[in-house]
Formats: C-alpha cells, sequence, structure tokens
C-alpha cells in the first residue's frame, strides 16, 4: 500500500526533522539529528510533537489544482458552497460526479495515515526513553497527546471512509497487504481507548501553546461520542451521556470562554486561548503560514497584497439568505462579507459579487504581509456546548437548564432572541441550526449531516432526509455520498482493500 511507504519513509524523516511544537520559530531548538543522543527529553519530546506536524493535513494544498486544498472537500460536499475556480474541482462535487482519483480524496488519506504513522513512532519510541529530568509523568502525558491526535485522525478517516486498515505499529517490513477494518472495531479498538487512556493523565486543562491540553482530549471525546451514538454506529443514549459528560466538563472546568466579538477570532494574539480549546498551529514568520486567508479572498479583486486572490470557497446565495433576520453573523465583516478598500486604488471600495468568508481574514497578511498568523480551530466552545446541548436532550429525553443556556448564550451573541421551553424534538433541531450557522465553513457541518442523516434546506426552512436531499445545484443525495471512495492509488497497490465502497 502506498499509504504504507509513505509511514515508513516518515519514520526515517521525523529521524532528522525538527519537532512540531517548534517546527514554526524560525530558528527551532527541537530537532532529532543523526548525532543526537537518543535519550534526552529533548527527544522525547521532539517524537510526541511528530505527531502534530500532519494536523496541518485538514489544509493540505491539493497537487495539479490551483486554489485546490484539502479544506474544500468537506465544504463542497453541503452543497453550500460555490467556487470562483474551474481548477478546484468544484463541479465534480456539486454534481456529485467525483470518482475514486477527484481531488482531496486521496490526499487527505495520505495526510491521516502519514500523521498515525508518527503517532506510532512515538508511542513505540517514548517509553523506553530514560534520561535526566524526563519523569514518568512526563512522559505519560508526552503518550497522551499523541494518542489522542492519533485517535483524531482515525476520527476522520473513519467518518470519510468507514472501514479502513488499522496500523497501530511501526511497520517492521514491507507487507504493503493490510485488509480493512470496520469503522466500529476502529472506534472501539483504537479512537475510544486513545482517548480514554490520555483522559488518565495530568494534562492541563488549558496549553496556550497550542499543545494537546485536557480541554482538548474531552473535547475530541465528547465528539467521538456524540458520533458513536448517532448515524452510522447508532450506538444509542449511553454514548449521548458518555458525550454530554466530557463537553459539560469543558465547558464548566476548562477555563475556556465565549469571545465577546466574532471579530477576535482574527486576532493574532486570540490564538490558542480564550474561545480555542485546540487549533492547527501556524505562523506568519514560516513558510507554512494559513493558507485561508488568499484562498477565500474573491478572485481577482484587487483588495489585496496577495498576488493570487483565489476566491476557492464562498457561500452560495441561498445559505447566506438562510440566516434569521437580525443575525449577526450575517451582518457585514462578522462571518462575511461583500467589499473591501481597493488594494491598488486608495479611497475606491471594491464590491463583490455576493457574499465572501471572513472567518480568516488576517487583515495584516492582506494589506502587507501575505502570510497570514492566524491558527485554523479544530474545537472551540461554541462547538463544544451545542455538543452537549444536543448529547444531554438526546440522553435525558429533554432539554435541561444548562443546555438551554448554552444555546441562549451563543444566541446573544448573535443579537438573537433568547429561546424558551422547548419540546425534546424542537430543541434537538434548534441546536442543529445553532450548529449550521455558528460552525459554517469549519468543517463541521458535512461530518453533522452524515452523523444525523439531516440536512438543512436552505430554500424551504426544513430539515431534509439526508437521502433524497436536493441541493441548490441541482444534485440529490443518495446512499453513495454517505462515504467516500477509496483513494484508487491505494487500491492499485493494495487489492486487499476492495470492494470500495458502495457506488465506487
Amino acid at each position: 500500500m502506498k499509504t504504507t511507504k509513505n509511514i515508513i519513509f516518515a519514520v526515517l524523516v521525523l529521524l532528522t526533522c525538527a519537532s512540531c511544537k517548534k517546527f514554526l520559530e524560525e530558528k527551532p531548538t527541537d530537532f532529532i539529528t543523526p548525532d543526537s543522543e537518543l535519550s534526552s527529553a529533548k527527544v522525547a519530546r521532539a517524537f510526541a510533537n511528530g505527531g502534530y506536524q500532519y494536523l496541518q493535513g485538514v489544509l493540505q494544498s491539493q497537487p495539479s489544482s490551483y486554489g485546490g486544498n484539502t479544506w474544500n472537500l468537506m465544504e463542497f460536499m453541503t452543497g453550500k458552497a460555490n467556487s470562483d475556480l474551474g481548477q478546484t474541482g468544484a463541479v465534480n462535487f456539486q454534481n456529485l460526479s467525483y470518482n475514486t482519483t477527484s481531488f482531496y480524496i486521496d490526499t487527505w488519506w495520505q495526510q491521516m495515515y502519514l500523521g498515525i504513522g508518527a503517532c506510532n513512532l512515538a508511542i513505540e519510541k517514548i517509553p523506553k526513553i530514560n534520561a535526566p529530568g524526563l519523569n514518568e509523568a512526563s512522559k505519560t502525558n508526552m503518550l497522551a497527546e499523541v494518542r489522542t491526535l492519533r485517535a483524531l485522525y482515525y476520527f476522520y478517516l473513519v467518518r470519510m471512509y468507514g472501514a479502513v486498515p488499522k496500523v497501530t505499529e511501526v511497520p517492521k517490513n514491507l507487507n504493503l497487504s493490510i485488509p480493512r477494518t470496520a469503522a466500529k472495531d476502529i472506534y472501539d479498538t483504537v479512537i475510544i481507548p486513545d482517548l480514554l487512556e490520555a483522559e488518565k493523565s495530568t494534562l492541563p486543562w488549558k496549553d496556550i501553546s497550542g499543545q494537546v491540553s485536557m480541554g482538548a482530549v474531552k473535547s475530541i471525546l465528547a465528539d467521538v461520542y456524540l458520533t458513536y451514538a448517532g448515524a452510522a454506529i447508532n450506538g444509542g443514549k449511553q454514548f449521548y451521556a458518555e458525550s454530554a459528560q466530557r463537553s459539560l466538563a469543558v465547558a464548566q472546568t476548562g477555563g475556556y470562554s465565549l469571545f465577546p466579538e466574532y471579530t477576535d477570532m482574527l486576532k493574532p494574539g486570540n490564538k490558542n486561548n480564550g474561545e480555542f480549546i485546540f487549533q492547527v498551529q501556524y505562523a506568519a514568520a514560516v513558510p507554512s503560514s494559513n493558507p485561508l486567508t488568499s484562498l477565500t479572498i474573491p478572485n481577482f479583486s484587487g483588495i489585496s497584497k496577495y498576488s493570487d486572490e483565489y476566491g476557492a470557497v464562498y457561500p452560495t446565495t441561498q445559505f447566506i439568505s438562510s440566516f434569521a433576520p437580525g443575525d449577526k453573523r450575517v451582518a457585514e465583516k462578522q462571518f462575511f462579507y461583500t467589499s473591501y478598500k481597493s488594494a491598488k486604488t486608495e479611497g475606491q471600495i471594491v464590491n463583490f459579487k455576493g457574499s465572501y468568508i471572513y472567518k480568516w481574514f488576517d487583515s495584516l497578511a492582506v494589506v502587507s504581509t501575505t502570510k497570514s498568523d492566524l491558527n485554523f480551530t479544530l474545537y472551540r466552545l461554541a462547538d463544544v456546548e451545542l455538543m452537549y446541548a444536543e448529547a444531554s436532550n438526546q440522553a435525558e429525553g429533554a432539554p435541561n437548564g444548562t443546555a438551554i443556556q448554552f444555546v441562549n448564550d451563543i444566541r446573544k451573541r448573535a443579537k438573537l432572541a433568547p429561546i424558551g421551553a422547548l419540546s425534546s424534538a424542537a430543541f434537538e433541531q434548534e441546536v442543529w441550526a445553532q450548529r449550521n450557522f455558528e460552525l459554517c465553513f469549519e468543517n463541521k457541518m458535512w461530518f453533522d449531516m452524515l452523523r444525523t442523516r439531516k440536512v438543512h434546506n436552505d430554500v424551504t426552512g426544513n430539515w431534509d432526509n439526508f437521502v433524497g436531499h436536493k441541493t441548490v445545484f441541482g444534485a440529490t443525495f443518495s446512499e453513495k455520498q454517505l462515504l467516500f471512495p477509496l483513494p484508487k492509488q491505494e487500491t492499485d497497490v493494495n487489492s486487499s482493500l476492495l470492494p470500495n465502497n458502495p457506488g465506487f
């Protein structure tokens, strides 16, 4: 399997590459070099940091695609996003004609397995390192970090592809014929055990350096249990209760708080703090700056110093119109914007053809540096509070006071009136709606659709069944859309992966 070769290559590369916590600094200090003494605290830390590198795979440029990025995939699939660029392959996802060789599908697979390989290496090596200044508690916490990361990489894989190869050790030979393991088994033997083990550690609730914290562990576990309870695993009420327990702990114990303003999320000084629980780390000072600012600037609009203004992804007019009247999130320069000052003609305002995404608008990068210093958020408090609202409602059969308060806190920031007493079903739809609007274009919506088997119809305002939902592009979701196909380049070298997912 080509990916297994990549994992082996990653193992070798990690012996000479920078650690991931420090790899964004101009002068990294945590290197494993050929002359390193492989029995030091720095080496252990470097192995642990290696697991973080492939988190940037969620924003990985797609080879041979101008403006293509792995992030695009889950946004195009929702039917609520368009593109100014034919080279992104957007039309293949809008009309649902994508296949085993389409953009993004192979890149996601590769990046997640490279991350798993780095984590497997750390899990093997760290326990064997004995060095001054490295106690067992420190090693336990490092292992908690990489187990959390491995769980997260697998969590992406099973939601996207279903049954996937289970690789939990550093390869000892060149056996490339690794069969698929059912998604439920991956949850039961890797994802959940890894997170439960990490939960036993003494990681701090918050970590402003960007490393895995206890808040991140429990947020991911809350998401995993919420997903496991719903489709396609259908685990049941007990897992909703497990999800609610973790999300409530994060909300009430973690020291996180909702930002007063949405634009607070665009301030580099707020990275890894406030509302942010776990983020993919980027820095303007190095080549690996956040690509989303340039990707989401309207194409050839002339409002920035970027040589390429991609317009790779922007919301449909129907999605923008589906926000409630007065919702601050859809107001100018909150989540979206429709105009900006020209970078070419002083005093001129450029009006766009519609709304574009403002969530990653780094003003300094736009007007000056072309290097965005913003992180990409994987988990923030609003997401976790809405997890609690949904999970507790399902577990208890009715919304409790805390769940209602969490929803009203999110509505209050959006300048919407509070909700009162609602039935369980009505409250569930309210939570879905808030996730739909609050977390839009954060790669959450597609997974929510798969988990709930429901899609918000932006034209009618109803919640359609996933199978049978017709998008504004005229395509209709079927069972085939519940899983992505396994990449052809993988099945070509490993026939034990076949048959492919239904419809491919």
